[in-house]
């Protein structure tokens, strides 16, 4: 469990020392709503609401940092993701299965706030599968740039295992 986030937490740092700062905050609309740092920013947003919620047992993804410098500044995010890296090492047991209380809004056509029971460990499996969606996105991105990104950044594990599990079976035929 907590190798699969810091394997995704490196990820996300090893895109952010790549990137420049242009490319990182720039918005190519029609086809993209948001920029690059604003998928990070959203992905940190996910992580310090579960951070928050070991300490006050309710976690809220509702509540972002939208237009900060994590969306702006590669080397902010970079300091925050490696905080977020730190933190899910020194998570105990005791921590990672603590039932908390999870608060989202769940309506796009009015404000519906739902609360339901879950865990630390579930709540990381989303924030890890959740990453990984926006990174595909980010990969988007990056791809309209015409910028270089890490191999496998935005793959999802079960697809990493099925392109493993080709190339063996390519090897034996």
């Amino acid at each position: 469990m907590r190798n699969s986030q810091l394997e995704i937490l490196a990820q996300a740092q090893q895109y952010l020392e790549s990137v420049i700062k242009a490319d990182y905050i720039e918005i190519l609309a029609p086809n993209f709503m948001s920029s690059a740092g604003s998928h990070i920013r959203h992905i940190i947003d996910h992580y310090s609401a579960i951070i928050t919620g070991t300490e006050n047992d309710l976690i809220d993804y509702d509540v972002r940092t939208r237009g900060s410098q994590i969306e702006e500044y590669p080397e902010t995010a970079i300091v925050k993701i490696n905080k977020i890296s730190t933190w899910i090492k020194q998570l105990s047991d005791a921590q990672l299965y603590k039932t908390v209380c999870l608060s989202t809004e769940v309506s796009i056509n009015s404000k519906n706030v739902q609360r339901v029971q879950t865990s630390i460990a579930r709540e990381l499996v989303f924030a890890g599968s959740h990453a990984v969606h926006h990174f595909a996105m980010i990969t988007q991105i990056s791809i309209a740039q015409q910028k270089p990104l890490p191999v496998f950044f935005g793959l999802a594990p079960a697809t990493a295992t099925h392109i493993r599990q080709q190339n063996l079976q390519q090897h034996f035929q």
